[in-house]
C-alpha cells in the first residue's frame, strides 16, 4: 500500500506540475470573456505563432453589428502604436500581426465596437513572439522525457525518504531523462523555434535552458553520491527540490527575442 501511494502522488503531482507548466508563462493564451449588450463574448488572445504568414488573431461575435480593432506595435521597438480594423468572415472578426523573424515580438490590444461604445478586451498589451515550427517528432518525445524526469525524481525522493529500495536506479533513470529531454532535445527544439541550439549560461540568459543545466547538475552530484554512499538522504531529496523549483519557473520566461530598439537605422513599418 505504501509503495501505491507513493506512485500515485508522484504521477498526481506530476499531472499537477505539467497543468501548472501549460497554464503559465509567456506563451499561454490571454482568455477572458466580455459582455456586450446581452451577449457574452469568450476570447483567446494568443501570444506564440509558429506559422509563415501574419499572425490572425481571431474573436468569435455572431453579432454583425459589432466591429473590431486591433492596436498594435512591434516589443522593444520605437514604433508608434497603429490600428487596424478587424475584418468580419461569418460569425469571427479577424486581424492580423505582422509576420516577424523568429524571436520577434508584437504587442497588441483588441477593442470590440457596438455603435457608440467601445470594449477593450485587454487592459495590458499581449504580447505575441514569433516563433519557428517544431515537428511532432522533436516536441513529443522532448515534452515526454521532460515529465518522465519531473516524476522520477519525485518518486526517488519520496523512495529515498521512506528508505525503500532501488533509489539508485531510480536516480539514473532520472538523470538519463533529464539529459534526453533537457540537453539533447531541448536544444533540437530551440533550434527549430529560435535558429539557436542553445541560448543560456555562457551565451545568454535563456531561463528554460539555464534552469536546464541546474537542475541536471544537481542530479548528477546526487547520482555521485549515491554510488558511494546509498543511503544518502540529502543530495537526491536536494536534486528533486531543485527541479521542482525549475519547474514552478514559468516556461520561456525571459527568453529569446529581438530587440528592435537596436536597429541602425530605424525603421518603418507599416501594418
Amino acid at each position: 500500500m505504501k509503495n501505491f501511494l507513493i506512485w500515485f502522488f508522484a504521477i498526481v503531482f506530476t499531472l499537477a506540475i505539467a497543468v501548472y507548466q501549460r497554464m503559465t508563462g509567456p506563451s499561454y493564451p490571454v482568455k477572458g470573456t466580455v459582455e456586450i449588450g446581452s451577449q457574452k463574448i469568450k476570447f483567446k488572445l494568443i501570444r506564440t505563432y509558429d506559422g509563415i504568414n501574419n499572425a490572425p488573431i481571431k474573436i468569435i461575435a455572431p453579432d454583425t453589428s459589432i466591429k473590431g480593432e486591433l492596436t498594435l506595435r512591434r516589443f522593444k521597438s520605437f514604433d508608434t502604436w497603429q490600428t487596424q480594423s478587424m475584418q468580419r468572415h461569418g460569425d469571427t472578426l479577424v486581424g492580423f500581426l505582422p509576420h516577424q523573424a523568429v524571436a520577434g515580438k508584437v504587442m497588441y490590444q483588441v477593442t470590440l465596437i457596438k455603435g457608440d461604445q467601445k470594449f477593450l478586451l485587454n487592459d495590458q498589451p499581449a504580447i505575441l513572439r514569433f516563433k519557428g515550427y517544431v515537428p511532432g517528432y522533436v516536441l513529443i518525445p522532448h515534452i515526454f522525457f521532460i515529465f518522465m524526469a519531473m516524476l522520477l525524481s519525485t518518486l526517488t525522493a519520496l523512495l529515498v525518504i521512506f528508505r525503500k529500495k532501488n533509489t539508485y536506479v531510480y536516480a539514473w533513470i532520472t538523470v538519463i531523462c533529464l539529459a534526453l529531454g533537457g540537453l539533447i532535445l531541448g536544444p533540437i527544439v530551440q533550434k527549430f523555434s529560435f535558429n539557436a541550439y542553445w541560448t543560456g549560461w555562457p551565451f545568454g540568459h535563456d531561463l528554460t535552458d539555464n534552469k536546464s543545466l541546474v537542475a541536471f547538475i544537481f542530479w548528477v552530484i546526487a547520482l555521485v553520491v549515491m554510488k558511494k554512499h546509498r543511503e544518502n538522504r540529502l543530495w537526491p531529496v536536494l536534486a528533486s527540490i531543485v527541479l521542482l523549483v525549475v519547474f514552478l519557473i514559468p516556461h520561456s520566461v525571459m527568453g529569446s527575442e529581438i530587440d528592435y530598439t537596436k536597429e541602425q537605422p530605424a525603421k518603418t513599418i507599416n501594418y
